[in-house]
């Protein structure tokens, strides 16, 4: 087995300081290795998860080789050959294990703002890593929503980009998302079975609520449509926040009819819940969206660009991706027995 740097790295340096883990503690586990906590609802810190994945390396012991980068993988005969600064190295088969979170995405719109502190979410730290002043938070999923709402309970001024997302509840009829998650099977879909991309908004900062946008708003966010463009520090913003926040509505009330009809087909008995369906009024910056910011008229001097990774499989040299699929869904193949193999999470950066 191959790490590029160490175990467990993005949980060491690209994680914030204030993260929670979105799931909570009684359904953190791995294979015949429990997730130590004296609390089932809580949600650990970034610390816990850490120091749960370093135990369960040890643990498992795996002939662990820290600190090699895999600069290219390519065929040799039968086998395999990957080459890394530390030599070559042939295997049988190969699994690919570098997940989907490869290479962060940060758009260059502001590039000329030279006076703008920038930084990707993998890279936020905490509200006293950024300069004085207003934050712009651009995108609206579980990373850059818990981090808005961090930097508001900071007391900062908090501008954040909205656009499509699939609002879920935190607790619905008395149990974790989680829960029924894994009530109805929905870890168990396949990529192609999946209707939306769109990453859920979802937290378990601060105990864990349900995300609706408009009760940001309430506590001072001010609610942007997609950033589309920037010129000398002003950014052109989309219309259409109203409907983002509708179609995070529809998602919501979907998934809970889906719950509900489980419990009534499984008789589950389980206590009503009115007040997750209840209709939240929409706030002025979404009755009377801004289409245009004004960076320095409104002493925004930070921007947190929560706008997700790309994949990078391009020291991969072997014919596998396909290309009607995503590559994620193929690079992994099964381990033998008997066979040698080489599982690889040192992709170059």
């Amino acid at each position: 087995m191959l790490e590029r740097h160490r175990i467990a790295e993005r949980w060491r340096s690209e994680r914030w300081d204030g993260l929670r883990f979105q799931f909570p503690n009684w359904s953190v586990r791995l294979p015949d290795f429990a997730f130590p906590h004296d609390d089932p609802e809580g949600f650990a810190t970034t610390g816990e998860i850490l120091t749960f994945i370093e135990a369960y390396a040890a643990f498992v012991d795996p002939p662990i080789r820290c600190g090699v980068a895999v600069t290219r993988l390519h065929r040799d005969g039968n086998g395999f050959i990957a080459e890394t600064a530390n030599g070559a190295i042939a295997a049988n088969n190969v699994v690919v294990a570098t997940g989907p979170y490869q290479r962060p995405l940060m758009p260059d719109l502001l590039r000329d703002e030279a006076r703008l502190f920038q930084v990707h979410a993998s890279h936020y730290s905490n509200p006293q890593q950024l300069p004085d002043g207003a934050v712009l938070v651009v995108g609206a999923g579980a990373s850059g929503a818990q981090i808005a709402d961090e930097l508001s309970r900071a007391g900062r001024r908090v501008f954040l980009a909205v656009s499509e997302h699939t609002r879920m509840p935190r607790r619905y009829r008395g149990h974790d998302l989680t829960w029924w998650f894994e009530k109805l099977h929905l870890f168990d879909m396949l990529p192609e079975q999946r209707t939306s991309r769109v990453n859920p908004s979802i937290t378990g900062a601060y105990g864990g609520r349900t995300i609706d946008f408009r009760d940001f708003a309430d506590e001072g966010i001010t609610l942007l449509g997609r950033v589309t463009a920037a010129r000398e520090g002003v950014l052109e913003i989309a219309g259409g926040l109203a409907d983002s926040l509708a179609q995070g509505d529809a998602a919501h009330a979907f998934l809970l009819d889906m719950m509900d009809e489980y419990a009534e087909k499984k008789n589950l008995g389980l206590p009503d819940d009115p007040p997750a369906r209840a209709k939240r009024p929409d706030p002025p910056c979404v009755t009377a969206p801004i289409r245009s910011l004004d960076l320095r008229a409104e002493n925004i001097n930070a921007v947190i660009w929560a706008t997700g990774y790309g994949l990078d499989f391009g020291w991969i040299d072997v014919p596998v991706f396909d290309a009607g699929a995503p590559p994620c869904i193929v690079a992994a193949s099964a381990r033998y027995p008997g066979s040698t193999s080489l599982a690889c999470n040192g992709f170059p950066g």
